[in-house]
């Protein structure tokens, strides 16, 4: 792919009569549906379209609109991105404070921008118009009701209908699911969690003083509950500020914002958006896709468990469930679609896969040894190296720890220490079954008001 016009113009030359009807010349059959119009759904949307078949992006909520999140762009994520996509950057990141709830605050520096932090409703908003320009067409405000592989609303074995909210029905020769990790398409496909954690967040207004002495300059603190965090990322005149730890301590999780939040000195600033999330973790065995159907992102669980960072796992995934839907699309048969969705799951498992399973042990450490993470980080510089490398995307904590050295001596030290559990994270850690009602309280949680004390740097 030389350029995106390129791109967009191959792609609006191929698509054009790549929809083709259905077996009575009746309704049109889509080549890809793809359900969802976060960073997974935009980029599976946008590789399906560049290489020349008919797509539909559908989304159930009008764009933009606004997500929980950090916004952290790594490098992962940059590389990610369509070809020619100029990321909406609200700061750039070359100083990091850490601190052990809010005790032993040191700040590390970098000549080099470390990561970029965006709002993710710009950022996911831009990412569609991409997928739109290589030829996919959008549709929003559209709930998905349940999808179908076999029965009267299926005309072939080489269709699959998606059921709207309102009774349509729309064909497809593959579907992906981006729609979230308690989205229809993942309860379809039967993708099982092995971790779930509640985020909550907090965007905050701050006046021009305030949000000039966090300018390029993120906070991470290592929290209170087992595995849990919050951060400070600074974005122009607001500080999005949030906490995660696990499901089932939502009234703990909050009590931490609020402290939180009363530390930094930001208690008299009104939230513009206060929010909660549940972020979860597949587990090793969960399935990635079932007949023509490909689960990405969220929907299928893949995030890093240790960090719970989301939106490169989102745009990996994307792409590569987009450019798998395309040969599902074209395989005459169930056989042929089923090895194309076995390969789709090999190439996930043998790159995010392998990132997870370092996540999970690392999470493990963290969960027991908070302080010994925080004294490496902040004390030793081939640990602080090793976190540059990973948010500029020059290695990966898979490649870390198979490239040998320090990092993977010190994590065999751990692991015969540590007991690890079999999935993702500690086994259970916060799942209910899927569809339990219990975390929309925490979801709802997130009240966030406190008071002042702004972290110490240590330049280095």
């Amino acid at each position: 792919m030389s350029s995106e016009n390129a791109d967009a113009g191959a792609a609006a030359d191929g698509a054009a009569g790549a929809r083709e009807t259905g077996p009575d010349g009746g309704q049109p059959v889509w080549d890809v549906v793809v359900v969802g119009a976060g960073p997974a759904g935009a980029s599976a949307a946008y590789a399906a379209a560049v290489a020349g078949r008919k797509v539909l992006l559908l989304e159930k909520a009008e764009l933009p609109r606004y997500k929980t999140c950090g916004g952290g762009i790594i490098g992962p994520s940059r590389d990610a991105l369509p070809p020619g996509f100029e990321l909406p950057l609200s700061d750039r990141v070359h100083a990091v404070t850490f601190q052990l709830d809010g005790r032993f605050p040191r700040t590390r520096r970098s000549r080099r921008m470390l990561f970029g932090l965006v709002n993710r409703p710009e950022f996911d908003a831009r990412l569609v118009e991409h997928a739109q320009k290589a030829g996919a067409e959008l549709r929003t405000g559209v709930a998905v009701s349940r999808v179908e592989q076999h029965g009267p609303a299926v005309p072939d074995r080489r269709t699959v209908a998606v059921v709207l909210a309102d009774g349509e029905t729309v064909l497809a020769r593959a579907v992906v699911g981006a729609d979230g990790s308690a989205g229809r398409i993942g309860a379809h496909v039967g993708v099982k969690l092995g971790q779930v954690d509640l985020g909550l967040e907090a965007e905050i207004p701050v006046p021009r003083s305030v949000a000039e002495d966090w300018k390029g300059r993120v906070l991470i603190d290592w929290g209170p509950l087992p595995g849990s965090y919050g951060w400070v990322f600074p974005k122009g005149d607001t500080l999005t500020v949030g906490v995660i730890s696990a499901r089932g301590e939502g009234a703990a999780t909050k009590r931490y914002l609020e402290d939180f939040i009363a530390r930094l000195g930001l208690a008299g600033f009104e939230p513009a958006i206060s929010s909660g999330h549940l972020t979860r973790c597949r587990t090793d065995d969960s399935p990635l896709s079932r007949g023509r159907v490909l689960v990405c992102g969220d929907a299928a669980g893949l995030l890093e468990p240790w960090t719970r960072e989301g939106i490169s796992f989102a745009l990996r995934s994307g792409r590569l469930a987009g450019e798998w839907a395309v040969r599902i699309a074209e395989s005459g048969d169930a056989v042929d679609a089923r090895r194309q969705a076995l390969n789709y799951a090999f190439a996930i498992k043998a790159g995010l896969g392998v990132e997870m399973a370092v996540g999970r042990r690392m999470l493990s450490v963290f969960e027991r040894r908070p302080g010994l993470l925080h004294a490496a980080i902040t004390t030793l510089r081939p640990a602080w190296r090793a976190f540059a490398d990973i948010t500029r995307g020059t290695t990966t904590l898979a490649g870390l720890v198979r490239g040998g050295g320090i990092a993977h001596r010190a994590l065999e030290m751990l692991d015969r220490r540590i007991d690890t559990s079999a999935g993702v994270g500690p086994a259970g850690r916060g799942v209910t079954p899927r569809g339990d009602k219990a975390a929309e309280p925490e979801e709802r949680a997130a009240d966030t008001r406190g008071e002042d004390a702004a972290p110490a740097s240590d330049a280095s």
